[in-house]
This record gives C-alpha cells, sequence and structure tokens, in this order.
C-alpha cells in the first residue's frame, strides 16, 4: 500500500467543545507513531490559520502537555467561522502543497466537512497524493451517518444538570422558568433536559424543537395547563422554533433581526427569544413570575461539565481517522460513530464525505411526543449513555407533615 511521506495538518473548525481537543490530541499522537510523518503541525484559527500559515509543530509538544489540553474544553488550536468557497479552497490547497502537507486532517461540522471535500478534490486534479479526512464534531448532534457526535454528550449533559438546579429553584418559588437552548435545525441538546427529571413533578415539563412547528395559542395553553397543576412550570425551547410557515419564532416576535455573516438570523448571542416568550406569558396568562435564560456559551465549554463517554469517543475518533488514513489507506472520507450493542458499545466507520458535508440531522420523529411538546423514552434511553457516569441528582425531605393545631 502507497503510503506517501510528508506532514500531518489538523485543524478545529466552527464552534468549541468540550471535548474537541481530545481529537486533536488523538490524532497527533497517532500520527506520531508512524516513520512515514515527517511532522505534526496544528493550523491556527482553523481554515484561516491554513491560508495565513499559522502552524505550530505539534511534534514537538510533550506528551503530557498534550494530554492536559485534550482535557481542557474549547479549542486549542482556536477556531474560526470562515466558511470556504472553491478559490478559498484552492489557496489552502496551495499552502498544504508548499509544507508538503500528505495528510489533512480537519475537525468539525457541516461546513468542516465540506471544505475537506473541497481540498480533496483540489489535491486529486493536481495528483498531489494527499489523504483528507473529516472528524466528526458538533454540539448540535446534527451530521448525518453518525449515531452522535463527539461534543454533544457533554453538551446534554450540561442542559440537563442546568435544567436539573434551575428546576429546584423554579419549586421552591414558583413561577414560570424558560431556558433557551442552542440549536438552529436540530433539537437534540434541547431535548436532552429531559434527563433532569428525577421526580415525577420535575421539570422540564414542556419542551419545544425546531422539528414541530411553534404554535403561540397552543404553547399558551400547554403553559397555562402545566402551572395550574404544580404552580409552576419548566420549559426547554430551542433557539430555533419556528412557525408552521417556518419563520422563526424570534423574527416572528422580535420584527428587525440581526443577520450573521453568512445571511443567517442572529440566533445565539441574545437573550432575545426568552425575553419576547417571557413577555407574551406575562401578557396572555397574567403569570406573574416569569423567567428566562439563554445558555450561550456555556452550554459548550462550560469547565467540569465534560462527559468521561464523550471525551473518550473524541480521542477515538481522532486515532481512527489517523489509521484510516494510514493503515487502510483511504484518500478520504468522514468518522462516523456507530452504536453497536443496546447497553451501549460504539465502533467507526469511514462514509463517504458526500454523505456529510453540507447535510443537517435532525431528531427522528420517534424521539418526539405526539403533542410536539415533550420526548419519548426511546430518546431517554438515546441520550442517557452519551452525558456520561455519575451524574448529579438531588433529593428530597421526606419527613411526615406535622398535623395542623389551628386549622
Amino acid at each position: 500500500m502507497n503510503r506517501p511521506e510528508g506532514k500531518v495538518l489538523v485543524a478545529q473548525g466552527g464552534g468549541p467543545t468540550h471535548v474537541i481537543n481530545q481529537s486533536v490530541v488523538g490524532v497527533a499522537l497517532a500520527a506520531r507513531n508512524f516513520p512515514n510523518v515527517t511532522a505534526v503541525y496544528g493550523a491556527l484559527h482553523g481554515v484561516s490559520g491554513i491560508i495565513n500559515e499559522d502552524f505550530i509543530d505539534l511534534s514537538r509538544e510533550t506528551v503530557h502537555n498534550l494530554n492536559q489540553v485534550a482535557a481542557t474544553p474549547s479549542s486549542g488550536l482556536l477556531s474560526t467561522r470562515d466558511k470556504p468557497d472553491r478559490e478559498y479552497c484552492e489557496k489552502m490547497f496551495e499552502v498544504m502543497r508548499a509544507h508538503d502537507i500528505r495528510y489533512f486532517f480537519y475537525v468539525g461540522g457541516n461546513d468542516s466537512s465540506d471544505t475537506v471535500r473541497i481540498v480533496s478534490e483540489h489535491a486529486k486534479a493536481a495528483n498531489y497524493d494527499m489523504r483528507a479526512i473529516h472528524i466528526p464534531k458538533t454540539i448540535d448532534n446534527d451530521l448525518e451517518e453518525n449515531d452522535h457526535c463527539p461534543g454533544f454528550g457533554s453538551a446534554a449533559k450540561f442542559v440537563s444538570q442546568a435544567f436539573a438546579g434551575a428546576g429546584l429553584d423554579n419549586r421552591a418559588l414558583g413561577g414560570i422558568y424558560i431556558g433557551v437552548v442552542m440549536g438552529r435545525h436540530a433539537g437534540f441538546l434541547t431535548a436532552a433536559a429531559a434527563l433532569a427529571k428525577t421526580y415525577a413533578d420535575d421539570g422540564p415539563h414542556l419542551i419545544y424543537l425546531p422539528e414541530r412547528a411553534f404554535d403561540q395559542a397552543s404553547f399558551l395553553a400547554d403553559v397555562k395547563r402545566v402551572y395550574e397543576q404544580h404552580g409552576f412550570c419548566m420549559i426547554a425551547v430551542s433557539e430555533g422554533i419556528s412557525d408552521a410557515d417556518g419563520t422563526p419564532m424570534i423574527s416572528k416576535l422580535m420584527g428587525e433581526v440581526e443577520k450573521d455573516a453568512h445571511g443567517n438570523i442572529q440566533l445565539s448571542g441574545t437573550g432575545a427569544l426568552g425575553d419576547l416568550l417571557t413577555k407574551t406569558i406575562k401578557d396572555e396568562l397574567n403569570i406573574k413570575r416569569v423567567r428566562a435564560d439563554t445558555f450561550g456559551y456555556l452550554q459548550r465549554s462550560f469547565l467540569g461539565a465534560a462527559s468521561d463517554t464523550d471525551q473518550h469517543e473524541a480521542r477515538e475518533v481522532g486515532e481512527k481517522a489517523v489509521q484510516f488514513a494510514m493503515i487502510e489507506g483511504a484518500t478520504e472520507g468522514s468518522v462516523a460513530i456507530r452504536r453497536t450493542a443496546i447497553n451501549y458499545a460504539v465502533d467507526y466507520e469511514l462514509v463517504p464525505i458526500s454523505n456529510v458535508a453540507g447535510k443537517t440531522r435532525h431528531m427522528p420523529a420517534e424521539y418526539i411526543n405526539a403533542d410536539g411538546n415533550g420526548v419519548t423514552q426511546a430518546f431517554i434511553d438515546y441520550c442517557r449513555p452519551l452525558i456520561g457516569s455519575s451524574p448529579l441528582q438531588s433529593y428530597r425531605f421526606r419527613a411526615p407533615a406535622v398535623p395542623k393545631i389551628l386549622g
């Protein structure tokens, strides 16, 4: 088998996660075992760092420090929101060729997989022997071909524990609590709030996902019913909820909305949706105590919230990417995680990059309840192993009530 001699380049793209550094370190340590690898470079700030030749030599990093960085949240190599077109990718390829990069590993989501595909096409057109492998990463859990994605389990653990804590507060004082969670098109992360439940009356009582049309009248009826039953109500809402016409609720309620560099409505980094839903409940249901939080960056890189399952798998997808390129001779592809046992085990497969690039995976219908305001046991069973061992749990007093004397 032809195994070209040259350098390895690894980069990170898109939003940081709790475990993305595990994948980079998995690549670096695995690649250093092969004699045909002359150096392992890391690109700072993702694809923009490649364009600018901003590289660091991970070959000269100690194993001890690599492992310390691996256990640290966020992107150790720093990241970028650049979305390369074909011309951008051609410039990247020229830089790689100048530096004798023969193996390119890019850790990221949908856009990152498409970048790998285009760079690989440029290499083939130039008859340049290079292996380009995409390594999955996203807290949204929305990559096709994957049972789940590295980064999701840890973010799901944070979301479930945040809702558990907020639920204790909400039960103590009553009222309505709304937690707005990341997820433009896929509701996996918001759905993970359901793992916060320990007791029958625990929240979240209502969960709204972008896979189902959001109806304001039904929402208000749901909130009123739960509030009257318990005296408090916990609500988990995806930032990307939209009405039956596909109009995001944030723009429908707000009117003028900010857009990002790619023309998408700005959903993250603002508490607008929570504030608007809070106002709607106060105005329509005349409930005074209504509060909302937007989790924002906290759910991506909160120290101490990493899932051990997520940590291990993020390391392994990096290692497997190198094995697919070096041992199996794959020239391109995307590493996919497959669940292989009911009691939870996984394996890894290299799938065609075209199966992942530019595509979005949504919550399966069987994971969402019939009313569209919650999740099913099937989702709980799917998600629970991903948040790892020893999730925190709350407890309640069990002491009996003392009989009243004055009535």
